[in-house]
């Protein structure tokens, strides 16, 4: 995927849901995967020309694991110009050693969501944005139908109202398949996840699922996702 086709789907997704205001401080939430380093690298470059005035910070949040290196981050939003802070947690030995969480994305998750949000704050920003992408959506529709009974994906744009934040996703368009060529064409500098239950989760487990669907029923994921949008936010 070439650039101009990651700013048009980015573009479409923040005029649709109205994601971005005159003025606004945005943190975008940069872990060093794919995903969020093509967001970061897209409204580095909107920034300079869409109608409304904004501005970006990369907050990374540091879970603390041994084999993390943020150095080539700090390199890529360098390239980019843009303010980049890492935040330091222990929430790797919290989730893993003191915890010993059984299911432990769900409490990582929600610590790294608190932790980045608290530094966005902090640092004056009023938008938070994560790298949630077409994919991700029709992945988080079918856990909540199979695991929770309802039929639910996080929205476009959500209020946080204990914070005063705003959470936006200008990747909701994009899928997983033109990230990857993004990333490869562009030769993004993605680090591998230091997490270790990487690959072996339940949204993995419907990963899998959505990719065998797909191929036994061609365009079941456009319609998974129009079924999204149609229907499954608050």
């Amino acid at each position: 995927m070439k650039l101009q086709k990651l700013y048009s789907y980015v573009r479409r997704a923040m005029d649709d849901y109205s994601m971005v205001d005159d003025g606004d401080k945005i943190a975008v939430g940069v872990s060093g995967g794919k995903d969020s380093l093509a967001l970061l690298y897209a409204l580095s470059g909107l920034r300079k020309f869409y109608p409304k005035k904004f501005d970006i910070v990369a907050l990374t949040v540091n879970l603390g694991f041994e084999n993390q290196d943020f150095n080539l981050i700090k390199d890529f939003c360098k390239n980019l110009d843009v303010e980049c802070k890492i935040i330091d947690t222990e929430i790797g030995d919290i989730v893993f050693h003191k915890r010993k969480e059984s299911n432990p994305c769900s409490l990582c998750a929600k610590m790294r969501k608190g932790s980045l949000n608290d530094v966005a704050k902090k640092m004056g920003c009023n938008k938070v944005a994560y790298a949630h992408h077409r994919d991700d959506m029709i992945e988080t529709m079918l856990m909540s139908l199979i695991y929770e009974g309802r039929f639910h994906c996080f929205n476009p744009v959500t209020y946080l109202d204990r914070m005063g934040l705003n959470v936006i996703r200008p990747m909701m368009y994009v899928s997983e398949m033109d990230v990857i060529g993004f990333a490869n064409k562009y030769n993004l500098p993605v680090a591998k996840n230091p997490c270790p239950v990487d690959g072996h989760t339940k949204r993995e487990y419907i990963k899998t699922l959505v990719r065998q669907l797909n191929r036994e029923n061609p365009n079941c994921k456009d319609r998974l996702f129009t079924a999204v949008l149609n229907g499954g936010f608050d």
